[in-house]
């Protein structure tokens, strides 16, 4: 009897040792569970940015600086060297072709063109006088010539003669061939004229169009001077807007120096800037996004300058809409060259937690947690960039803002 009691109390001593024990175990599991929910990264959902992953076409762009400029602008050049005498419009005012902007100082050029116009005078009387003396010198030697052939023809009369007597016993053969000499005398010197005569001719007239062309040099001279004079009033060649005019009156300028240059202001070009380091990124014919205050207008790069100056690459932008009513000289603008363009992208806002890597992770937001990941980045421009990892699908929300400080967590409780 006392045996049995003694099992009894010792199976109730066993039970209530094992239940003392999985009580102390369950206290501990729910004690280390609740250390760690205490000691879990917390985070208030507030104190980040957020942006939703979306699907659609994105454009890959490198965001630069746009001047406006006219599409067409003329430049008017001193045509000589001369002082600023008056100036009657000043820049940003239009004009009509025709209409008088500044007159320079043409006493010197005036004075000039009278002395060229003396000397063109007096080269044409020398022309005259040469004329003369050269008709006088041909008409000498003709008349030498036919002389000559006279003499050429009594002489070979004579030889008949001396030829016949001979024959019939009335001369000598020493007579007949001192006819014969002086005939052949008479005959190389009238050769020897007729070739003066023909060297005097073509020298003559060679000496002719020398003296005429020289004549001819000195009135083109005089004719482009006369059309200078007439340049030093310098008038618009067509309608538009004085961009720029030199009105530094009394300043001496030289012959082709910039005076004036007008503008079309009915059709405006974009010139681009942007950093050298995407020199190799710049193509001809890319397709440019120009943001004008509330709207944009778009383009294409036409011209690449080959310079580079001050780390700065530099090109021009063909607007599809020239004539934008809100588009001004000398107005700076947001420009965005379009280098790729991807149909189907899963796409997020840019925000500092992209920091241009291609590879980098980022925090998806999964309920109340925030769970990093790796992704791949691919298109992007300045508001929105492509990213590609595991499980990521439209409508998920990515923390955007910077996560430096928590980066080396595997996820964040979000309160």
């Amino acid at each position: 009897m006392d045996r049995e009691l003694d099992d009894k109390i010792q199976r109730r001593t066993r039970r209530r040792k094992w239940g003392r024990a999985l009580a102390l175990a369950l206290l501990l599991l729910v004690g280390t569970w609740a250390l760690r929910a205490a000691l879990a990264p917390k985070a208030r959902g507030s104190d980040f940015r957020m942006a939703t992953l979306t699907t659609g076409p994105l454009e890959s762009t490198i965001a630069a600086t746009g001047l406006v400029t006219p599409s067409f602008e003329q430049q008017l050049n001193a045509p000589i060297a001369a002082d600023i005498e008056q100036v009657f419009r000043r820049s940003g005012t239009p004009v009509k072709p025709g209409d008088l902007i500044l007159r320079l100082n043409k006493t010197e050029v005036a004075q000039d063109v009278a002395a060229r116009k003396s000397r063109l005078s007096l080269r044409r009387n020398a022309i005259g006088l040469l004329q003369l003396e050269l008709d006088r010198d041909l008409k000498e030697l003709q008349y030498d010539d036919q002389i000559k052939g006279l003499e050429v023809a009594a002489a070979r009369t004579q030889l008949t003669d001396a030829q016949r007597l001979q024959k019939i016993g009335g001369g000598t053969a020493e007579e007949v061939e001192q006819a014969q000499t002086r005939l052949q005398i008479l005959e190389l010197e009238k050769s020897k004229l007729e070739n003066e005569l023909q060297y005097r001719r073509s020298s003559l007239a060679g000496r002719q169009r020398e003296v005429a062309l020289e004549a001819d040099i000195q009135a083109q001279e005089v004719s482009d001077l006369e059309r200078k004079l007439l340049l030093t009033e310098v008038r618009a060649p067509g309608a538009g807007v004085i961009t720029w005019v030199n009105e530094n009156i009394g300043e001496q300028v030289a012959e082709g120096q910039p005076l004036v240059r007008i503008a079309d202001l009915r059709s405006f070009q974009i010139e681009g800037f942007c950093s050298d380091r995407y020199a190799d990124r710049i193509k001809l014919g890319q397709p440019v996004r120009v943001r004008v205050n509330d709207h944009t207008i778009t383009g294409h790069i036409t011209n690449i300058l080959p310079a580079v100056a001050n780390n700065t690459v530099s090109f021009i932008v063909g607007l599809e809409v020239p004539d934008d009513d809100q588009l001004r000289p000398n107005m700076r603008l947001e420009i965005f060259v379009v280098t790729d363009r991807k149909e189907q992208a899963l796409y997020v806002k840019q925000g500092p937690a992209f920091r241009g890597g291609l590879r980098q992770a980022i925090f998806v937001v999964r309920g109340n947690r925030a769970e990093r990941i790796d992704v791949h980045t691919g298109v992007s421009n300045g508001e929105f960039i492509e990213v590609e990892g595991a499980g990521l699908q439209a409508g998920d929300r990515i923390i955007i803002s910077d996560m430096t400080d928590f980066e080396h967590l595997d996820h964040i409780q979000l309160e």
